[in-house]
């Protein structure tokens, strides 16, 4: 076939149906698992849908994403909400992020918290440092780096914080003392708000409802319960027996079994590149909370996150924890509550946005083009990937 598109998730089958969508039905879809959907499938679980990936919204702020996906569940199918999440911090409940909200800790909290700012190295023009760590005291300082963002990351992605480069934060703010102390005074908060400042949840579904009517839609195109055993980059045939001019791969780089006609020192890339795993927990008791998740530093507790149901999808109860592979006991779960995501989280490790772009350029010269969360090794939001695979599509569809 022309396009061979390795990956049912949200990149895979936008691009497939953006490809259908302009005429061009020369092309394959196939999937490792018996539905599509990746990260943002959904179960029925008590009733109600739970996604299964951990908690997926979509983003309210691109039209263009919007326009596609409510071309497959139009928009009356949809709730807009204005995102509610918070931290729990020390005792205290506050909304996230957490440099501006400092002003709804505690007083004795706000001082101490406050203090640090002051003398954070980005507010005494001290030199950036390159360690991870290092960097999030720099940044942010004492109380935030060792009161949430050190114990958090660790949670989340693993001890050994200092595999992960800086790269990635520098979305994050500089603290300003002065800022943070205006906002303590008159009680408000201050800066951007983070992504999904809103966002949409279906009315009637789960997050999983959308990719599988995008999925739909593809007909015969999709093949399911096929895992990727070999691909070969030069000849871009797969599993021996799927050939293409072009490879458009979204699955992890990693679960392949075999990868052919790649240099070593490529092969070395791949497995030098690195992932967490999650699993995703459900408790049927409701909360008495509006938010619709909750961040938790706290390193006695196994799970860094909870997504309370109840608040975003409707007629529901109880919430969901997201809680890294490592750290999650299952001796006293019930095992049909709860779901292992293998393939959660791309590391953000030191060294691999060089190694990616290795990767990626080699084998685009071979027409094996990396897209999405797992083809790019980025951690897109559905929404970003949704943009992205769009674009690529229009790319080859223009040439």
């Amino acid at each position: 076939m022309k396009y061979l598109i390795i990956g049912a998730g949200p990149s895979g089958l936008t691009f497939a149906n953006k490809l259908l969508q302009n005429g061009e039905n020369d092309f394959l879809v196939i999937e490792r698992n018996e539905e599509a959907g990746g990260l943002c499938r959904s179960k029925d679980v008590d009733g109600r849908p739970l996604d299964i990936g951990g908690g997926h919204f979509l983003d309210v702020r691109n039209k263009d994403v919007l326009d596609f996906v409510f071309g497959f569940m139009p928009e009356n199918e949809w709730d807009r909400y204005e995102r509610d999440s918070r931290i729990v911090v020390n005792g205290n409940t506050i909304n996230s992020p957490i440099e501006a909200n400092i002003w709804q800790m505690k007083l004795e909290d706000q001082v101490q918290y406050l203090k640090a700012i002051a003398v954070a190295g980005c507010n005494l023009n001290e030199e950036m440092p390159e360690k991870f760590v290092d960097w999030i005291y720099w940044k942010l300082g004492k109380k935030i780096a060792e009161d949430y963002m050190i114990p958090y990351n660790q949670k989340m992605f693993g001890e050994n914080l200092n595999e992960l480069g800086t790269y990635w934060l520098n979305k994050l703010p500089n603290v300003s003392f002065d800022e943070t102390l205006i906002s303590c005074l008159e009680k408000k908060a201050y800066g951007t708000q983070p992504g999904h400042a809103e966002f949409f949840y279906p009315k009637k579904y789960g997050y999983g409802e959308v990719w599988l009517r995008m999925a739909e839609k593809l007909g015969n195109k999709i093949i399911y319960n096929e895992p990727i055993k070999k691909i070969d980059i030069e000849k871009r045939i797969v599993n021996d027996k799927y050939e293409a001019d072009v490879i458009i791969n979204t699955a992890p780089w990693k679960s392949f079994d075999e990868i052919i006609g790649l240099p070593e020192n490529l092969k070395k890339n791949v497995e030098d590149i690195k992932y967490s795993s999650v699993v995703i927990d459900y408790k049927e008791e409701n909360l008495d909370t509006k938010a619709q998740w909750i961040y938790y530093p706290d390193p006695s507790l196994d799970y860094h996150r909870i997504l309370v149901r109840h608040n975003f999808c409707p007629d529901s109860k109880g919430y969901w924890t997201e809680t890294n592979l490592t750290r999650f006991n299952k001796s006293d779960k019930d095992e049909n509550n709860y779901f292992i995501m293998d393939y959660a989280y791309p590391l953000n490790t030191i060294g691999k946005q060089e190694k990616m772009k290795e990767l990626l350029d080699y084998t685009s010269e071979k027409n094996v083009i990396g897209l999405g969360r797992w083809g790019e090794w980025q951690h897109y939001n559905s929404d970003v990937v949704v943009d992205l695979a769009m674009k690529c599509a229009n790319n080859f569809l223009n040439k």
